[in-house]
Formats: C-alpha cells, structure tokens, sequence
C-alpha cells in the first residue's frame, strides 16, 4: 500500500509542474472524478480543467469550488450526454479547437442500473457505453492532443505528463469467482446481455484496449484503476436510491474510503513517475510499477484503491493468450467507424 502520506507529500510536489496544466474530466461534476479535479485545482499552478457532465447546476457548484481552492485555476464546463458517442466527438471537437496539448483524460461515467439492455439510437446498450464505448472514444479522439503534451519541447522532460486514467475495476471480472472472459462471438452484447456479463466486458474491454493503445503510443500512459468503496452517491439512480444511500452510508462508513482521499489518491495515479509511459518505462530502474502485461514500465497498468498495481491472474492471462486485445482493439474501431464515421446503428 502507498502510505496517504506519501500521496499527499507526492500531490504537493506538483506545484513543481509548468503552470497551465490541461485536464479533461469526464463525469467531471461529482464523485471522484471532481474530487480528482478539485486536487489538480489544490495543488498545480493555473490549470485548465475541463468538466463534461450533463448537471449545469452541479457544474456551477463544483466551479466554484475550484476557484475558491484556487483563483488561478481555469474551470470550464461542457455540458453533453456522452451516452451517444456522436456527442463524445462533438465535445472532443470542441476541447481540440481550444487546447494544443492535453495532460490528462480522467474519466469515470457510469451509473447503476436494474434495466436489462437499454439500447441507444446509435444500436449500443446505455450502460456498456458510458462504462467502456464513450471513455475509449474520448481516448481515440484525444491522444493527438496527448502525445503534443508528451512531446512538448517548451517544458522540462522531467516535468511533461501524458496520461489517461479510466476508473472502473480491472478485476470484476474474476471477483467472486468469475470467468475473466470475453465473449468474442458478441462483444456489444447485442445478443447475449446480462448486468453481470455487461459489467464483466466493460472492464475487460477497458483493460486491453487500453493495453493496445500503449502499444501504439509509447509517450502516452494508461492506467485503469479500482477506486475501492468510495461514498459518491452513485446510488441515486436506482429505484429509492437517494434512500438507500441515506440508510447505508453511515453503516458502510468505516468501510468506504473518504471522497477526498479518493482525489488524492487519483492524482497520485494520474501523476505519478511509478506508472509512466512505455517510452520510458524501458529498462528503467528504481520504482516504476509492473505493467499489465507483465513487464516493467509498459506502459499500461491496472491499479487498486491503494495505489499498487494488482498482480498477474491465470484468468486473464488466458483471456490475453486469446488475442484479447487485437480482437477488443479492432472491434471498437469497427464500433467507431460504423456509428461515428458512417452514422449508422450497430451493427
């Protein structure tokens, strides 16, 4: 376990960092990735942060927050429903006409559901969007302006970040028992969808996706990380959800990592040099953490609450002998070109 200590003494060092850092918070309004904001808004100088999110009156809010941490910070809201990954391209339209370089995409969709599958107009279920389609098209549309900032002659090669962090869970698939597959015949799950096999690809699908694309862009780092228990209120959306998580919460406290500590805990994985990009990652000494894949420094890495990555599992390693990220990689690229390219439903 990383001690909150050495968190909290790593996260104040960023002060250390050019000014202007640039992030994109993805259901940035609430939970911990507006946590994970308002610690880049306490502890770097002047950054731009970008919150998407669909609640105006949430984003008011969670801005002032920020310019109340700090004056110099740049909050900007960009209000859309990235259940529709043509509205993911629009808002990454709209950041990539403002920014020439991006240093962070931080991103946490989601929500609870009971439905079975709930299909949007593009053909995809709602809740394997905002859990895996959405994030990885934020990813595809963003890393030109990621690898600028990796690439950034203007400051100090010690001090450039380029890094992605989806927060989900790498391992659901192989808690309480679970197989760690993927279901290649049908992984939209047009025809096949369960919650538990929805939640099972989005984390898979996650993992090896992002895998490939450290593969394919040795300047940028990816990290998926297990946020533990954290009190977010993502029950609000179940059926008396917002009366559950009144009654649970304060039996549940001791168990649940604090909202705050959970930002801090964030930054640190979307910062720190123990996690960088698999350009640098090679044949570094000293402590860098153990990629996905196994080698150290790839590039790519699944991390726990506590900022350790997890270790090997025979699940998954039989899962990545199946090829598992060439056949995630090319069927979201073939999600992306039907629906965003040629505007159709898929399949």
């Amino acid at each position: 376990m990383v001690n909150l200590r050495t968190v909290q003494a790593h996260n104040a060092a960023l002060k250390s960092l050019a000014p202007g850092i640039v992030a994109v918070f993805v259901g940035g309004t609430s939970g911990i990735s507006l946590s994970t904001a308002l610690a880049v808004a306490r502890h770097t100088s002047s950054p731009k942060i970008y919150l998407i999110g669909r609640s105006q009156i949430a984003a008011d809010t969670a801005i002032a927050s920020m310019k109340t941490i700090n004056p110099s910070a740049q909050p900007t809201f960009l209000q859309t429903d990235i259940s529709l990954l043509k509205n993911v391209d629009s808002v990454c339209a709209e950041i990539a006409a403002k920014e020439k370089r991006l240093n962070l995409l931080f991103m946490t969709p989601g929500y609870l559901t009971l439905k079975g599958r709930d299909e949007t107009a593009e053909g995809l279920d709602r809740k394997l969007v905002l859990h895996y389609y959405a994030r990885m098209r934020f990813v595809a549309n963003l890393l030109p302006l990621l690898t600028a900032a990796a690439q950034d002659a203007s400051v100090d090669a010690n001090a450039r970040l380029s890094r992605v962090v989806s927060v989900l869970d790498p391992h659901v698939s192989v808690r309480a028992g679970g197989s760690g597959t993927l279901d290649f015949s049908d992984l939209s799950l047009k025809h096949t969808f369960s919650l538990n096999k929805c939640g099972a690809h989005a984390s898979l699908m996650g993992d090896f996706f992002l895998e490939g694309m450290a593969q394919r862009h040795p300047h940028t780092s990816f990290v998926h990380t297990y946020p533990s228990g954290v009190a977010t209120g993502v029950m609000r959306e179940l059926p008396l959800g917002r009366v559950l998580s009144a009654v649970l919460k304060p039996l549940l406290s001791t168990f649940l990592v604090p909202v705050q500590e959970s930002g801090e805990r964030h930054l640190f994985a979307a910062t720190s040099g123990r996690f960088p990009p698999k350009a640098e990652g090679d044949g570094v000494q000293g402590d860098v953490a153990v990629g996905s894949n196994g080698t150290k420094g790839s590039g790519c890495y699944w991390v726990s609450w506590d900022g350790e990555v997890f270790p090997a599992n025979e699940k998954l390693e039989k899962t990545r002998g199946e090829d598992a990220v060439v056949k995630v990689v090319q069927h979201t690229e073939e999600v992306f070109k039907r629906v965003c390219d040629e505007g159709k439903t898929y399949p």
